[in-house]
């Protein structure tokens, strides 16, 4: 029998305690007070640094401090952004993490800094961390979805859905890798699914790199969950940044990406290609054609691509690319100079402008016309070296094309052919159902009323001067005289007096018609495309123009009527009308709201445009429309504070009307809208008022399968037999930004119905949650519900964001599962507003589906 008296060899020993020491427990208690004092004498810096040490020294205060520590780093954070100290903000962050690192709070609003600063990818980590910790967190909710729609682009989904193409790759590749190519590596991995091909075909050695931390991530996490983590190394750079042997051991003999947009060289495939060739890839077989399918050889799949064009005529695109108007809201826009939207489509590469822009013109609202044939822009051969490196150097080639109707030279929109390898290709053509868009160069130099007819023959420039494709129209053939197109009317008529000095009226008439401006020099003000389609809205800014002339009628004949008749027991109720009315427009970017204000006469207006230039344009306008430079002032320059823009304009005077921007472009409620409508309220005059005064929001039930391929990867199958759908649709948004619903492919389901209230001048009119009832008028499934906008300036004068001419887009809020409705039934919608989200909750009977803005 074993002697029970002896001691096992693994007993549990009784933990000895900690002894106490005093000189610590003092320290933590006089930090601790400390940093309360400071918090109250709002010292924030200093109580973070007590607060600090309290934690470090004493974790056991976590729980008892929280909440104050919480409210200590925000307000630090907030002094040191105002004054630019921002590595100092992030590292405080990071010390509260340490201490705090499941805070869903303190993640939300490092997140939110990192967003605002243009980290875009580190901020969504932050919000999606938040998310995981409390998925009910409201806030970070909202910020996730905002920054999901930059980080994982609608894109991604519709490629994940197209079968065809994901086939054709998969196949391609296939053939690749059975040929001898057995070392791939996958540049720009996205979702990992062209590496998991290659590893699938049987390829000995898979390596795949990623630049985003968000799209590594998720693709570390879909090869792990494919049975890959061993067989794929996927490394989180750039491929112009990988080097042999340090990161990968060898050369590979096949490159796979699909690093192209829908200008084909936008995303850098020039360059990586090159760096490829270099360093990366096995050299190719000498005297083999560009498919050679030779197992020593290096190939990149795509092989090639073939670039199309043509020039087009769209309202569209002109409006948000030129000032098509000659009065603004009864104000001559002679003097504006020279207006640009940030594409210009020139053969001279400028680091301020964009060569191009995109857009899918089979959904531009009013359509496009084609104005030439379409034509081939380019070929390039991607298995070639030479011609890769030789790419930015190869000589501007130029092309004449017959134009074949009549219309007004807008835009070249450019596309392309993507030859996989011999036998695959994939084409983004307009008329294709395609996840690319097309690539837009749109002209701005041609002045409105210059039609190309018929015989003429445009004159177009290519090149790719800094590894970018550059398109640019240059001149227009006309009965035997060239009107050039890329330089001012005054240079090039001196040019042409002596060699035609009498030339016919017409062409007379178009060298006319050419943009002049006063100033010929390179200076020029920038405005983004949607200030631009703004600048170009009559209706919008008359419809401001009406009600800010009825406010400023009634608030004048309130004040004669008060300086007629004043109130003797209060001696400071007496008015002087001579005093001017006071307007502050805290619209976002160039806005000429504050100019319209002020031209109502005796009206001193304060306009939010900050940059020099804009501000210049502002200033010519109100020269050459008589508007004194009293009347108008620049004040937002030199605030530090957000919350300053809503400050009286002096201590005796209160705001006239106060114009608020209250929808962002995409289509969304501006955030923190409500809290500034607060704010206005309580700095306006008696019977001042807020523009605008009320928002209401419409939507419509609709059926429409494309909004459900943009949101998500659909279906049960897997794609390509890989499980890659529950990870990327992770990032659903049930919201769809910058949608055009007079183009979207869907039927409707029901009529336009009000969906919500808000109201900028009552606050207790308005609510938080609201049933709404909608019949359907057509059988289907409910997928979504677009939403527009309403914008009442006054009780009479309103604007739509659903015009035609509108600057905004559209939103729609989209099912996670389809409803299917009868005619007859009744839809419950069940409408939540969370500071500026709009949540919504459909069913019919019992059915409940969620949606969310």
């Amino acid at each position: 029998m074993p002697n029970a008296s002896a001691r096992p060899k693994h007993s549990r020993r009784t933990r000895r305690r900690r002894r106490e020491d005093p000189a610590r427990n003092e320290l933590v208690s006089s930090s601790l007070e400390s940093a309360q004092q400071c918090l109250f004498n709002q010292d924030y810096g200093t109580a973070f640094v007590h607060y600090l040490l309290v934690l470090n020294l004493a974790p056991v205060f976590k729980d008892f401090a929280r909440e104050s520590f919480r409210f200590t780093l925000f307000k630090w954070a907030e002094e040191l952004d105002s004054v630019g100290r921002i590595q100092d903000l992030f590292s405080c962050y990071e010390q509260a993490l340490e201490l705090f690192p499941a805070d869903e709070v303190i993640l939300n609003s490092m997140g939110e800094h990192l967003f605002r600063m243009g980290f875009r990818d580190e901020a969504a980590g932050h919000f999606h961390k938040a998310l995981k910790l409390r998925p009910d967190y409201p806030e970070a909710r909202e910020n996730f979805y905002r920054v999901a729609n930059w980080l994982v682009e609608r894109w991604h989904f519709l490629m994940l859905n197209d079968r065809g193409r994901n086939q054709k790759y998969q196949q391609a590749i296939q053939k690749a890798v059975q040929s001898g190519c057995n070392t791939v590596l996958d540049i720009g991995t996205g979702t990992g699914i062209l590496g998991m091909c290659a590893k699938k075909a049987g390829a000995a050695e898979v390596y795949a790199c990623e630049l985003s931390k968000t799209m590594y991530e998720l693709a570390c996490e879909v090869v792990t969950a494919n049975g890959m983590e061993g067989s794929i190394k996927i490394l989180h750079m750039k491929s112009l940044e990988m080097e042999v042997p340090k990161d990968i051991p060898h050369r590979v003999s096949l490159v796979v990406t699909e690093t192209v947009d829908a200008g084909l060289f936008g995303e850098g495939i020039i360059e990586s290609l090159v760096h490829a060739w270099h360093h990366l890839l096995l050299p190719p077989q000498r005297g083999e054609n560009e498919f050679s399918e030779q197992s020593a050889t290096g190939r990149v799949i795509p092989a090639g691509a073939t670039v199309f064009g043509m020039a087009v005529e769209c309202v569209e695109i002109r409006r948000h690319h030129r000032l098509c108007v000659s009065e603004v809201g009864g104000l001559s826009m002679a003097a504006t100079g020279e207006l640009r939207s940030p594409v210009s489509c020139s053969s001279e590469p400028d680091d301020s402008m964009e060569p191009y822009t995109t857009e899918r013109l089979s959904r531009l609202p009013g359509g496009y016309k084609p104005l030439t044939e379409a034509f081939k822009a380019l070929n390039i051969d991607f298995n070639n070296l030479q011609e890769l490196e030789g790419l930015s150097s190869r000589e501007v080639q130029q092309i004449c094309l017959p134009i074949i109707q009549e219309g007004e030279l807008d835009a070249l929109a450019v596309w392309f052919q993507l030859h996989l390898d011999e036998e695959s290709s994939l084409s983004t053509g307009p008329q294709e159902d395609t996840c690319w868009e097309q690539a837009i160069y749109p002209f701005s130099l041609v002045a409105l009323g210059f039609v190309l007819q018929p015989g003429d023959k445009l004159i177009i420039e290519i090149s790719c001067r800094d590894a970018y494709l550059r398109l640019c129209s240059v001149a227009v053939l006309r009965e035997g005289h060239e009107i050039r197109l890329d330089r001012h009317p005054d240079a090039q008529s001196s040019g042409n007096a002596s060699k035609n000095p009498n030339p016919e009226a017409e062409l007379c008439n178009a060298l006319a018609c050419l943009q002049t401006g006063q100033n010929q020099t390179k200076d020029f003000c920038m405005l983004e495309c949607s200030e631009m389609a703004l600048l170009n809205n009559l209706d919008y800014h008359q419809s401001f123009c009406s009600a800010l002339g009825k406010l400023v009628s009634r608030l004048k004949v309130k004040c004669q009527k008060q300086e007629q008749r004043p109130d003797l027991t209060d001696p400071a109720s007496s008015t002087n009308c001579t005093d001017p009315l006071y307007v502050l427009d805290v619209s976002e970017g160039f806005s000429l709201l504050s100019l319209i204000a002020a031209s109502q006469g005796n009206v001193k207006a304060y306009s939010s445009v900050e940059k020099d230039k804009q501000q210049e344009v502002l200033k010519r306008i109100a020269r050459s429309n008589n508007i004194s430079e009293q009347h108008l002032e620049f004040w937002l320059n030199h605030m530090e504070d957000e919350q300053g823009m809503l400050k009286r304009p002096s201590q005796e005077k209160l705001w006239s009307a106060i114009i608020l921007d209250c929808v962002e472009t995409c289509g969304l409620i501006r955030q923190k809208l409500m809290e500034k409508a607060s704010l206005a309220r309580c700095l306006l005059e008696e019977g001042g008022h807020i523009f605008p005064e009320r928002i209401v929001v419409h939507g419509m039930l609709v059926e429409s399968d494309i909004l459900l391929l943009e949101s998500a990867v659909q279906g049960q199958e897997p794609t390509l037999g890989f499980n890659i759908a529950p990870f990327i649709n992770q990032f659903t948004v049930p919201v769809h930004v910058f949608l055009d619903f007079s183009t979207l492919e869907c039927r409707h389901l029901s009529e336009p119905v009000e969906l919500f209230v808000l109201d900028l001048m009552d606050a207790n009119t308005n609510y938080t949650n609201r049933e709404v009832k909608v019949q359907a008028t057509s059988a289907g499934r409910i997928t979504a519900v677009p939403f527009w906008y309403h914008i009442y300036l006054d009780q009479e004068i309103s604007v739509s964001t659903l015009s035609q001419n509108s600057h905004w887009k559209q939103a729609a809020a989209v099912l996670q599962q389809p409803l299917e409705v009868r005619v007859g039934d009744w839809v419950h919608l069940a409408v939540r507003l969370h500071k500026s989200t709009i949540s919504i909750s459909a069913h019919v009977d019992s059915s409940p589906v969620q949606m969310m803005q």
